[in-house]
């Protein structure tokens, strides 16, 4: 479930407490917690409503000035149920101490190096981490559609897996482009120096 930067902050000042969604079916359960750019969200709660159920209260907690904004603000080709979604802020993201380190043992450079193994094995793509890695640390802030010209991947795919990457504190997402993270450009370098 996608939040939009205006309304995370809004998340975690505590202005904004909802979120609406049209779906056929709730793609996020009840206690979920969404790793975003602010931290962890949790989805309190999930209520499929109709449109004439929304209240004045429920559009200022989902940070719209009236009905016919936030209606707007739904995605005109999804189809299906409204539903309402309480959300509130949970915590810093783990990934934050992770991604910060700037050192990196041994042990620590040899997990992460297996793990992006698998990863380009698991791949139609063959392999991409490391070029992935390179374009992020030689084009900091790129968007993904430049980032994806350079690596010759298609851009849903690259974002996909840059999330991994990111799960992993090797990248940092930006609300334009991404960065290596401190851990990231650690690794690059003894990646680099292994050759």
């Amino acid at each position: 479930m996608l939040i939009k930067s205006v309304h995370l902050h809004g998340i975690k000042s505590g202005t904004i407490k909802l979120a609406f969604r049209r779906w056929e079916k709730p793609r996020v359960k009840e206690g979920t917690l969404l790793k975003t750019f602010i931290g962890l969200v949790k989805v309190v709660r999930i209520t499929r409503i109709e449109e004439g159920q929304i209240t004045k209260k429920d559009i200022r907690d989902a940070g719209f000035e009236n009905l016919e904004q936030l209606l707007n603000s739904l995605q005109q080709s999804d189809s299906g149920n409204l539903y309402k979604i309480a959300l509130r802020y949970h915590a810093e993201d783990p990934r934050i101490k992770v991604r910060e380190q700037k050192t990196l043992t041994d042990s620590a450079y040899a997990e992460l190096k297996n793990t992006s193994v698998r990863l380009d094995k698991n791949s139609r793509q063959g392999m991409w981490t490391k070029k992935v890695l390179l374009a992020i640390q030689n084009n900091p802030h790129l968007k993904a559609a430049e980032v994806a010209k350079l690596t010759g991947f298609e851009k849903q795919w690259l974002k996909l897996n840059i999330r991994k990457l990111k799960n992993l504190g090797l990248t940092i997402s930006h609300e334009v482009g991404y960065e290596l993270s401190p851990l990231g450009k650690a690794f690059v370098k003894k990646l680099l120096r292994a050759e």
